[in-house]
Order: structure tokens, then C-alpha cells, then sequence
């Protein structure tokens, strides 16, 4: 490998190690994941918000689901369609991290410098130590101007030693940091400054052009907004043109992205509903196809010399000397026996009528249907028995409205 890129590489490496946020941007997903295939334990801060470890988003929680459940898909018909849409959202991902096209001209690797001195906060400064530091400061401005920014570097250490609750030596030493492109050592600065007096405009320039300098445009532009709105100067204004259109951009993929997972979970959502149909359509074809094996087909016209449905001997009881002459084709020798106690509610005293017309009950396929109910035959043998016992199953809604059928029948013959 060509020696200059592997040179590029260890400085992103070395950037990646200072600054893990920089593996949240999204064309930077790609080093990430292989980093968690080779087992690397990556800092929260290298996942953005609602990532979690080995890449997994929220959005990606339980989507392993919808491949277990082949069986229900193909019930649903719809397994050849949800793998297309697996396949779409895959591609839409890749397609909005490509869109991201971020200006890096300016960045540079993190430096790694052991932190500088900041002095003593907590120490009582005398006016003689203000006049050394001045001395000290005056003599760093000059260094700077004459392009000297070590010695420029060092008199502001002195500076701060002598006077270490000084903002402004801490932001005046965080800009030396800057153009000798040491953002981290900037940073810890200009944070010191901030610390001590929370409106520092220097403090939050110079930490806004180092995060510019480690590519953490977002941060960068929000330390610039308000370092200009506590004291704006040109300087600022310039590099809030280079910061803001990176930042703009991060906050519209952003957008595009939260836009991408709401939909995905929309469709999650209307899978899941059509996986919950297809598994209640499912158990329904089931139970009727085992309700119609377990239920027996009615058998129309009757046993011989038993009452349709198939009762041999007859209806229990009975009616007194039976039908007269039988039924043709049915019934032979009618109902034996006799029916104690007056007969059928709703016929004569002592038996049925003789013009009764057995067809009517015979050809009723409700009726024939009813009788292939235990429950609703042994009501009837229980009112044959006695009719009395009429009164306690009116209130069977199975069962009282075929007695009330049988008897209208009754009736209508004895008219």
C-alpha cells in the first residue's frame, strides 16, 4: 500500500480514537460495523441517539421476527412481498448515507499532546502576579506575531501559572492552539475559560474552530453562533460560512433518516396486522373444517318405525294406538304405544288427531336438523313423558322454539 495512505489511515485511525463521535456519521457506518464484526468494543459515543451496539438501531429491534414465521407468510400470501420490503429499506438506507456529502477541507487528525498546564484556580492572585502574567501575555502577542507560536505557547503558560483565574489567558492561549492545529489542547482551553467566566466569547470561538478542525461541525456551529452573539467579529463570520452549510447538511440527513425509520416502523406495524389476520383467518378455517368432520350430516326420512332421526321403536311414550295406518314410506306402524297423560300439547285429549299430515314435520329442515340434538330430543321425550314439563324448558332458547314449531304443526292439522 502506498505509503501516504497509510499515513491518511493512521491519522483517521488516530482521530477516531480521540474523538469516537466522528463513527456516528453515516458514511462512516461501513469502518464501524466491521470494527464491531472484528469484536471491538466501541465508547456510547461512537453511536448516535437510538443506536445501540453492533449496529443495531431501534428501528432493527425484533425485525428478525418476520423471517420466523414462513408458514404464516405464506398463508397471508405475502412472503414474497415482505422480502421485497426488507430489500427496500436496505437500499434506502444506503441511498440517504450517500446523500451525505460533507466538505472536509480544513480537518485535521486529533492531537494527542499530553494536556498542558492550566494553573491553580483556587489560589489567591496577588497584583504582583497580574502584572507578571501581563508581561507574560505581552510577550506571547509578539511571539504569535512574529510567527512563533511555541514561544508563543509557552509565555501564556507562564501567564496563567502567575494568574490562573484569568478567562482570557486561558481563550488567548486556545486560539495559539488553534492555528498550531491542536484542537483537543484548544478545546481543554477554551473550556477552562468558559468555566471561569460563562459569557467568554473567546472561549467559545476558539472551541467552535477546533471542533471545526475535528470535523464536529454541528457543535462547532452552535459555539460560534454564540460567541458571535456575545461579540461578533468577522473572523467568526468566516468560518461560520465553511461550518454552517456541513452542519446544515447533517441536520437534513438527520431528518431524512428519523423520516426513513417512521416509515419503516409504520410498515413493521401494518405487517404485524396483516400476520395477526392471517393467523385468526387461518384458525377459523381450521376450526370450521374441524367442526364439519366432527358433525354428523342429517339423515332425512327416518329410521325405520322409529321417529325421524333415527330412534328405533319409536317416539318414547308414544301416542295412544299410534298413527293411524302408519306413515308410507317412513314410519310403519307409526308411533308405537301410547302418549299418557292427553298427548302433545296442543293436540287432543288421549292422542293426535288422526288427519295430521306428518309430512309437514318431516320435511321441515329445521326440524330434522334439531332432531339430531341430544339435547333438544331428550326435551321432547321429556314433554312426550309429561306435558307438564313444558313449563321448564321454555326458556331454552334451543329447544322452546321447535317444541312451539311442533305444536303450531299440531294445531294446524286439527283445524
Amino acid at each position: 500500500m502506498d505509503s501516504s495512505k497509510v499515513a491518511q489511515l493512521k491519522l483517521f485511525v488516530q482521530q477516531c480514537e480521540a474523538n469516537p463521535a466522528v463513527l456516528q456519521d453515516p458514511q462512516l457506518r461501513f469502518f464501524r460495523n466491521y470494527l464491531e464484526k472484528l469484536e471491538a468494543k466501541l465508547p456510547s459515543s461512537a453511536y448516535g441517539k437510538g443506536e445501540f451496539s453492533k449496529g443495531r438501531t431501534t428501528d432493527d429491534l425484533g425485525e428478525d421476527s418476520d423471517d420466523d414465521m414462513p408458514e404464516l407468510e405464506e398463508q397471508s400470501g405475502a412472503a414474497r412481498k415482505e422480502g421485497g420490503a426488507h430489500w427496500e429499506e436496505h437500499v434506502s438506507d444506503e441511498e440517504v448515507e450517500s446523500e451525505l456529502e460533507l466538505d472536509l477541507e480544513g480537518v485535521v487528525p486529533p492531537d494527542h499532546d499530553p494536556p498542558q498546564k492550566m494553573g491553580d484556580q483556587s489560589i489567591e492572585v496577588t497584583e504582583e502576579m497580574r502584572d507578571n502574567a501581563q508581561v507574560a501575555k505581552a510577550k506571547a502577542l509578539e511571539a504569535t506575531a512574529a510567527g512563533d507560536l511555541d514561544e508563543a505557547v509557552n509565555f501564556l503558560t507562564e501567564a496563567i501559572l502567575s494568574n490562573p483565574t484569568s478567562a482570557i489567558l486561558y481563550a488567548t492561549r486556545a486560539g495559539v492552539y488553534v492555528k498550531m492545529k491542536k484542537p483537543n489542547a484548544a478545546i481543554r482551553d477554551a473550556e477552562a475559560a468558559i468555566k471561569i467566566n460563562p459569557d467568554s466569547a473567546k472561549g467559545y470561538k476558539w472551541r467552535g474552530e477546533a471542533k471545526a478542525l475535528l470535523g464536529l461541525w454541528e457543535e462547532a456551529a452552535k459555539d460560534l453562533h454564540l460567541a458571535s452573539r456575545l461579540d461578533y467579529d468577522e473572523e467568526i463570520a468566516a468560518v461560520l460560512k465553511k461550518v454552517e452549510p456541513n452542519a446544515h447538511k447533517i441536520e437534513e440527513h438527520r431528518r431524512k433518516y428519523e423520516r426513513l425509520h417512521k416509515e419503516r416502523e409504520e410498515r413493521k406495524v401494518e405487517r404485524e396486522k396483516q400476520r395477526r389476520r392471517a393467523e385468526a383467518q387461518a384458525a377459523y378455517e381450521k376450526a370450521k373444517k374441524e367442526q364439519e368432520k366432527a358433525s354428523p350430516r342429517p339423515r332425512p326420512g327416518g329410521a325405520p318405525g322409529g321417529f325421524p332421526g333415527g330412534m328405533p321403536g319409536g317416539f318414547p311414550g308414544g301416542m295412544p294406538g299410534g298413527f293411524p295406518g302408519g306413515m308410507p314410506g317412513s314410519m310403519p306402524g307409526g308411533f308405537p304405544g301410547g302418549m299418557p297423560g292427553g298427548g302433545f300439547p296442543g293436540s287432543s285429549a288421549g292422542g293426535m288427531p288422526g288427519g295430521i299430515d306428518m309430512s309437514k314435520i318431516l320435511n321441515d329442515p329445521e326440524l330434522l336438523t334439531a332432531f339430531q340434538d341430544p339435547e333438544v330430543m331428550a326435551a321432547l321425550q321429556d314433554v312426550m313423558k309429561n306435558p307438564a314439563n313444558l313449563a321448564k324448558h321454555q326458556g331454552n332458547p334451543k329447544v322452546a322454539p321447535i317444541i312451539a314449531k311442533m305444536m303450531s304443526k299440531f294445531g294446524g292439522s286439527g283445524r
